[in-house]
C-alpha cells in the first residue's frame, strides 16, 4: 500500500515525503511542478507530474500503486496574488479539490489529510487561537481552504475519513537534505530576512513597529517545516480512528516578534539584517499564535524544533545555495 502525496515536490510537501520515506512509507507523488521542483522528490520515489483536477489520472494512480491515504499539498498559496486573481485561487484550491475527492471516492481511497492554514480564521479575538475560533478569513486563499474543509466535512458522509492541519508560520529547512524554501515570489519573513543578510535579496521592509507588542512589531507563531512533516504522518495514522473530518492547529504555541526573528538571522549570518520600517499592512494583527492542545493530546505531536534552530537551518540551506 502506498500514500499519494498531492504537491510532493513542493517546500512542505517534499519535507513529508522525505519524512514518510523515512518511516518505512511507501510514497507516490503527483504534482504539476508550477510552483514544485522535481528535484526536490527523492530518487525512488514514483513520480507523476500532472494535476489533481484531472480524475482519470488520480484513479489511475491510486489503482497502480495500491494507494491506501492521501496526503494532499497541491494548492495555490500566495495571499495577494489571491485577491488581485480570486479565479485561480477558486478554480485551482476548491475546483480542482472537488475533482479529486470524486476520483479518490472512484478508487476507494478513503483517507485523506489536507493541508489547511491558519488564514482560515481571519482576524484574532483572543492572542492564541483555538480549532473553535471563528472562522472568517479575510482573503480569497484563506476563504478557499476553509470552503475546501467544509466539502471534506460533507465528505465524511460519503465515507471519506479527513483531517485539515491548520498551519501557522512554516519555516526551516533540511539543509543536509538539499530541501528548503525556494518560493518565486519568496512572501516568507525567515528566506527574505536570510537574503537581506546575504546581500541576494533587498533590504527587508518590516510592515509596522507600532503595534502593542514588547518591541512594537507583529508576534507570529512559527514552526519547522520538519516538526509540520511529522505532524501529516501522525495525522495519517490517527484517521483510523477519525469517524469523519476533523481539524488540528500547527503551532509552537510560542510567539516571536519580527525584530527577534532578524536578531535571530543577524545572530546566523553574523551581520546586521538590513531592513527599514514602513507602514503597517491592512489585516494584520498584532499576535497570531496558535493553542495547539488538541494536537498534542489527540496527535501525540509537539514541535521539538525552536526558532534558533529554525533561522540555522534555514541559514545553511540558503547560503549553500548562492
Amino acid at each position: 500500500m502506498s500514500i499519494l502525496v498531492t504537491g510532493g515536490a513542493g517546500y512542505v510537501g517534499s519535507h513529508t515525503v522525505r519524512w514518510l520515506r523515512r518511516s518505512g512509507q511507501s510514497v507516490v507523488v503527483l504534482d504539476d511542478l508550477s510552483t514544485g521542483h522535481r528535484c526536490a522528490v527523492p530518487d525512488g520515489v514514483p513520480f507523476v507530474q500532472g494535476s489533481v483536477d484531472d480524475p482519470a489520472l488520480v484513479v489511475d494512480i491510486c489503482r497502480t500503486h495500491a494507494v491506501s491515504a492521501v496526503v494532499h499539498f497541491a494548492a495555490k498559496s500566495l495571499v495577494g496574488e489571491s485577491v488581485s486573481n480570486p479565479r485561480k485561487y477558486w478554480t485551482g484550491n476548491v475546483v480542482a479539490t472537488h475533482a479529486l475527492l470524486g476520483a479518490l471516492l472512484d478508487a476507494e481511497v478513503g483517507k485523506l489529510v489536507f493541508s489547511s492554514t491558519a488564514a482560515v480564521y481571519g482576524e484574532p479575538e483572543t492572542p492564541h487561537l483555538l480549532e473553535s475560533h471563528p472562522k472568517r478569513p479575510m482573503n480569497p486563499y484563506g476563504r478557499t481552504k476553509l470552503v475546501i474543509e467544509e466539502l471534506l466535512s460533507d465528505y465524511a458522509r460519503l465515507g471519506l475519513r479527513s483531517i485539515a492541519l491548520r498551519y501557522f508560520n512554516a519555516a526551516g529547512a533540511e539543509p543536509s537534505d538539499g530541501l528548503g524554501e525556494r518560493h518565486d515570489p519568496e512572501t516568507h519573513l525567515v528566506p527574505l530576512a536570510i537574503g537581506a543578510a546575504l546581500g541576494t535579496r533587498p533590504a527587508l521592509t518590516v510592515f509596522g513597529n507600532d503595534y502593542a507588542t514588547k518591541d512594537g512589531t507583529c508576534v507570529r507563531d512559527y514552526v519547522h517545516v520538519s516538526d509540520l512533516a511529522d505532524a501529516h504522518e501522525k495525522a495519517l495514522a490517527r484517521l483510523d480512528l477519525v469517524d469523519g473530518h476533523t481539524a488540528y492547529n500547527l503551532g509552537s504555541g510560542d510567539g516571536y516578534t519580527v525584530k527577534e526573528v532578524l536578531d535571530q538571522v543577524a545572530r546566523a549570518a553574523g551581520v546586521p539584517v538590513p531592513h527599514t520600517f514602513g507602514p503597517r499592512r491592512a489585516g494584520d494583527p498584532a499576535v497570531l499564535v496558535a493553542d495547539s492542545t488538541k494536537a498534542r493530546s489527540e496527535l501525540a505531536w509537539a514541535p521539538v524544533r525552536s526558532l534558533d534552530r529554525i533561522v540555522d537551518d534555514a541559514w545553511r540551506f540558503h547560503s549553500n545555495a548562492r
